[in-house]
């Protein structure tokens, strides 16, 4: 940034603070000027050993922000220079990061990790230290980018699948694609198929790998013999099952009930969707399963069993794939877990703890305070999921105890409840718990999803009076699922989110990550408030800055527990809409998705769009029915997904800058800063998820109805690649999910 805009920043700072970074700064607890937040935990709680993070920024920004494809206010540049300087844009296919930064790539997918491989679609990141500048690196690996992994495969794990034949059967079955179960046992195409579905299975689930800095001061993997994966099918053929806790796993030791059941008990083959997730005090990793319901049935019977497999076979396509856990007979109820994992133990292949419910978890947040009870927080990461809290009946004595574990065994799981005056209450999953869901009104897209009874699954409820009948039919969510008490209990917890449904816990706008700060303020990212299949968001609570329902672009909340108190039944919520361009009132990005705060309180963000909308051409801001483009495909004009520093204090408090941004057609998952604050890990998830490889360097030119910083249209030409070759950047590579460090070149912290 040339200095003389730097001046007239500081200038215009120095006079007025815009409204928008005043209610940030308000939001947060924050001020300009100086540091308020105090010091946040890793992942929830008062840490034994807190961050020690730099100091309070200087007078001017810390690094020169990336060129995004957007005017920003804190460019200071003159209205009517902004369309000269974003006439033209560029897009790079590249992890982009500020001048004097640089980054390592520690993995891709592809690359050797213990007697397995670096998974694809890599996201939730932890290092957990053992030494300054060493540690255990764990990384989640969600899904399969169908498509890409497809065209890829063999170029990049060496050795070939026989997907001609398969494409040929997908080509002969048509639109509806090649259903495995329908396939006859003998035929060679069935074997095929199992070979397909078992290495797609392998690139999903966790992995565990040892890093260290060097002497020149890049990272660098050590190979240690802790290095391991725990994949989709451990368990299978291996003997390295995942084991559970809680009340869940009596339903996974019936030997007979209404719906499937697998016949291995308690034992539990892999785990798969792995998103979001958290580090705990006591220093293992909690690694979220989220979107499970793409590989295996969601819904389930009365006494918690599964659907059978058929409601979810393993259907393949010309250039994709669904339900993967058909190929092996996985049951359904057995995915949708948190699973912890130690990544310093070689022998721990995970523990899916079932007191913290079955949902499509994203992220989760650990409050682990001293004589005071454990409570875990997470998301439902869908259109009308809910936030979740578990609170254990036992008592942390130390918050770095391994012994903490343990309390995941037993406690109670909540819903919450929002109301419209900024209190709200939590609503415990048992029982004894009333029906009493909202109504079908209440909510953008008039739809609640419901337990079906007596059949079992699932049924959407669109009018009031429907759903006013099954009120008056079913009392207490007990009424809803059958077995002991105890199995009740587990069905419950089996089946979360339509329970929750069924007690009344408010439907949201995406909840995606939690993060709890060292006062005990928990912050919420809801990335998207639009309706869909699922349902939507509740229209008095998630509303955009101008009352807008629903509102595609995102909010932080922040939410005080009464008392402070982890166990609390009841508490105050507030929130900010954040996403937006800024002549509208927002910070200049779409989607916000995981966060991360910094030991000097500063917010750092990345953005989760639909592939499906990046850079997606908004020629004009009218479409051909003379009607305003959607906020949905208004995320066109953002570019790529990317990553965002707000700092809390300072001179320039309350601004968003951007930090970088990611390749093409990719998500930016997993930021996790070092103890030092000198690094920041992030993962690219699937790069070339549309177009696949890039082909000798192909682009195409498209036009975008932009925006000054005050409203003024104006046409921008940007030139965007066509799929990736990320991260080895040559002529027609294939594109490779990688995690890399973020560093500044002279090995000083981040800001």
């Amino acid at each position: 940034m040339p200095e003389a805009q730097i001046t007239d920043f500081e200038e215009r700072e120095q006079v007025i603070m815009s409204l928008k970074r005043r209610q940030f700064l308000m939001f947060m607890g924050a001020t300009a000027g100086a540091t308020t937040l105090g010091s946040f935990g890793r992942s929830g709680g008062e840490l034994a050993r807190p961050f020690q993070g730099a100091p309070a920024m200087a007078s001017t920004l810390p690094f020169e922000p990336v060129a995004g494809p957007m005017p920003m206010p804190y460019m200071g540049l003159a209205k009517t220079d902004e369309p000269v300087q974003f006439g033209q844009y560029v897009v790079k296919d590249d992890v982009v990061v500020p001048k004097g930064y640089t980054y390592d790539v520690i993995g891709a997918w592809g690359d050797d990790v213990g007697d397995s491989r670096f998974g694809y679609n890599n996201d939730y990141l932890s290092l957990v230290e053992t030494a300054p500048n060493e540690g255990y690196l764990t990384i989640n690996f969600e899904y399969i980018s169908g498509s890409t992994w497809l065209e890829t495969y063999s170029e990049v794990i060496g050795k070939p699948l026989p997907l001609e034949a398969i494409k040929a059967a997908a080509e002969t079955a048509g639109e509806g694609g090649l259903n495995f179960d329908a396939i006859p046992e003998i035929a060679p195409l069935k074997n095929q198929l199992r070979a397909l579905g078992k290495e797609a299975l392998i690139d999903v689930g966790i992995g565990v790998v040892s890093v260290r800095r060097n002497a020149s001061g890049a990272w660098e993997r050590t190979f240690s013999d802790a290095d391991r994966r725990i994949t989709g099918i451990s368990g299978l053929e291996d003997g390295r099952y995942l084991t559970a806790t809680g009340p869940a796993v009596v339903v996974f030791n019936k030997p007979s009930g209404q719906g499937y059941i697998d016949d291995l008990g308690d034992n539990i083959i892999g785990t798969f969707n792995n998103c979001a997730g958290g580090t705990t005090p006591w220093g293992t990793v909690l690694s979220a399963e989220e979107n499970f319901q793409n590989y295996v049935p969601e819904p389930v019977f009365a006494d918690g069993t599964s659907m059978p497999t058929s409601q979810k076979p393993f259907v393949v396509e010309v250039d994709d794939f669904d339900g993967l856990g058909g190929v092996f007979g996985y049951a359904g109820n057995k995915y949708g877990w948190m699973v912890e994992v130690d990544p310093a133990n070689p022998d721990d292949y995970g523990v899916k703890h079932t007191w913290l419910g079955r949902y499509r978890h994203e992220a989760v947040a650990i409050r682990a305070v001293e004589n005071q009870k454990l409570a875990v927080y997470s998301g439902c990461d869908r259109r009308g999921g809910h936030l979740y809290k578990f609170v254990s009946a036992g008592t942390v004595m130390n918050p770095t105890s391994k012994a903490n574990s343990q309390l995941m065994a037993e406690g109670m799981l909540y819903a919450a409840k929002f109301n419209a005056d900024g209190t709200g209450q939590w609503l415990a999953l048992r029982t004894d718990t009333a029906v009493n869901p909202d109504m079908p009104s209440q909510v953008a897209g008039g739809m609640i999803t419901m337990p079906q009874r007596p059949e079992g699954g699932i049924v959407k409820v669109d009018s009031d009076a429907d759903m006013q009948a099954l009120v008056e039919q079913y009392k207490t969510l007990g009424d809803l699922y059958e077995g002991t008490a105890e199995e009740q209990q587990g069905a419950i917890l089996i089946d979360a989110h339509f329970a929750a449904n069924a007690a009344g816990a408010t439907c949201t706008a995406r909840p995606e990550d939690t993060d709890v700060a060292a006062d005990g303020t928990l912050y919420i990212a809801f990335t998207s408030g639009g309706p869909g299949g699922d349902g939507g968001p509740d229209n008095t609570i998630f509303q955009g800055p101008n009352g807008e329902t629903p509102y595609e672009h995102g909010w932080i909340m922040k939410l005080r527990e009464t008392s402070n108190d982890p166990a609390a039944m009841t508490f105050e919520w507030e929130m900010i809409a954040l996403g937006g361009e800024p002549s509208e009132g927002g910070f200049g990005f779409s989607n916000p998705d995981n966060l991360e705060i910094d030991g000097s309180g500063h917010l750092w963000m990345v953005t989760d769009m639909s592939t499906s909308k990046h850079n997606l051409e908004v020629a004009s801001r009218i479409d051909e029915e003379g009607n305003p483009v959607s906020q949905s495909n208004l995320r066109g004009l953002f570019g790529n997904n990317s990553v965002w520093y707000i700092p809390t204090s300072g001179p320039n408090a309350g601004e968003a800058f951007m930090f970088g941004y990611g390749p093409m057609e990719c998500e930016m998952c997993g930021p996790f800063i070092t103890q030092d604050q000198s690094t920041l890990f992030l993962a690219a998830q699937h790069p070339g998820e549309t177009h696949g490889a890039r082909k000798n360097g192909a682009f195409e030119t498209r036009k975008f109805a932009m925006k000054t910083t005050d409203g003024q249209l104006f046409t921008q030409e940007r030139n965007v690649p066509l799929g990736s070759n990320w991260p080895s950047k040559k002529v027609n590579a294939a594109p490779r999910p990688a995690v890399v460090a973020v560093r500044k070149i002279d090995g000083g912290t981040l800001v």
